[in-house]
């Protein structure tokens, strides 16, 4: 175990892929204990990708890639602008209000960095707001795309532990929604001490009401999604499923930015990234295989328990663990990884999978926004042109509200469990 651990920590330190150097220190570990055995490898790795619900990934990727290319933002943030866009620093506060809801409809920060980034980074600049400052908002309020519901991480956390979909998608609600609530108290703070620009928007409650009916196609996604999971209507891969044929309905007959040649386009971008997906648990569920064939989950989880600390005290020392992980793994070989290590211990310790699952995404989040890894940061320097220190410089005063929001539904379970234990018991 010791030699899977150290060629695995060389390798990814070598930036070798995460999938590589867990097949690589996987196949080390079996010709230096028992080469017999690797003739097991082939049927793990297929077994690792044999699971009906891991249909959702590929289908909530292609969800959020049509819903990119039928230009959703702009509705999203004409939407925003009405409820915030008269406060100082409007547009600061739109970033935060639209990544909000364009979390709950893509599933996936990237994207929301990516779709949100491209239109209100050069908008913010060209109105005197700092570009480190737009970069770092835009960077930081896409970790909601993680938290709020349909999530794609939750979806494969969901796989790993067993766990109800449905139930994580609601643990999420109430997390998701103190973080937005956070960085917009946040924005708004720094909007004033700075003297930002307030943004003028025209018209009374009739043109909001018009702007709310405009948008509402886009809006009710998320409760389309979520609310047939949920209450029974489909399962989480029709779900998904469901959100593809809605989302190219909007597409196509509602913002009519979409075309063929785009949504041939999105097919293939898709299946590229749920290949890379799929060949990071596949080799990943190799990996787990010899972490119970060693019976490491056991050993680690009767050391907890000895220790005595307590469930809060034990998801405290794990929260540690998960904010230092996600600097320098992504989110999800992070979620592969550390799922089948810690949740054996804190179950044993009386802690809900579906509690562990959102600290764990709401922790890795953090880590997407982080050198030298974080994935939403790349995306970000790409469309700002500033460096991957500059953005995170930027962006660090709105993620303590995520590290805050980690430490809350760490100390009060019920932030999480009290949805789920509502609607779905």
């Amino acid at each position: 175990m010791l030699l899977l651990l150290i060629i695995l920590l060389i390798l990814i330190a070598a930036s070798v892929p995460i999938a590589y150097s867990l097949g690589v220190a996987t196949l080390a570990f079996f010709l230096a204990g028992d080469p017999q055995l690797i003739q097991v490898l082939p049927q793990r790795f297929f077994a690792g990708m044999n699971s009906y619900v891991l249909i959702t990934l590929p289908l909530f990727i292609l969800m959020g890639m049509v819903m990119n290319a039928g230009q959703i933002t702009a509705r999203l943030i004409e939407f925003s602008l009405i409820f915030v866009g008269r406060l100082r620093g409007g547009l600061g506060l739109v970033n935060v209000f639209a990544s909000m809801l364009f979390g709950g409809i893509s599933g996936s920060s990237a994207s929301d960095t990516a779709s949100i980034g491209s239109v209100l980074i050069p908008e913010m600049e060209k109105r005197g707001y700092p570009r480190a400052f737009a970069s770092g908002i835009t960077v930081a309020s896409s970790t909601m795309g993680m938290i709020i519901p349909p999530s794609i991480p939750i979806v494969l956390y969901a796989v790993v532990s067993q766990e109800s979909v449905g139930r994580l998608f609601l643990g999420g609600v109430i997390p998701g929604i103190i973080v937005g609530m956070l960085q917009l108290v946040i924005t708004l703070t720094i909007s004033r001490r700075r003297n930002y620009p307030r943004e003028p928007v025209a018209g009374g409650w009739r043109d909001a009401l018009n702007q709310t009916v405009r948008s509402s196609p886009v809006l009710l996604m998320p409760f389309i999604v979520v609310g047939a999971v949920v209450f029974g209507i489909a399962t989480a891969t029709e779900s998904a499923a469901l959100g593809v044929v809605y989302a190219l309905v909007i597409g196509f007959l509602v913002t009519r930015a979409l075309s063929f040649g785009a949504f041939r386009e999105c097919l293939r971008s898709a299946a590229q990234t749920s290949a890379k997906i799929m060949l990071i648990i596949a080799f990943s569920q190799v990996y787990i295989w010899v972490l119970a064939l060693e019976r490491v989950p056991e050993s680690i989880a009767r050391y907890v328990v000895d220790l005595g600390l307590g469930p809060i005290a034990t998801l405290l020392v794990i929260d540690v663990v998960i904010l230092v992980a996600g600097t320098v793994i992504d989110v999800s070989p992070a979620i592969l990884l550390l799922t089948p290590v810690f949740l054996p211990a804190l179950q044993e310790a009386g802690v809900s999978p579906v509690h562990f699952g959102v600290i764990l995404v709401s922790g890795l989040a953090v880590g997407a926004c982080t050198p030298p890894v974080g994935n939403c940061l790349n995306v970000c320097a790409a469309i700002s042109k500033l460096g991957i220190g500059t953005i995170f410089r930027g962006a660090a005063p709105f993620l303590a509200a995520n590290v805050a929001t980690m430490l809350l539904i760490t100390l009060f379970p019920d932030l999480v469990l009290w949805l789920p234990a509502l609607l779905m018991e």
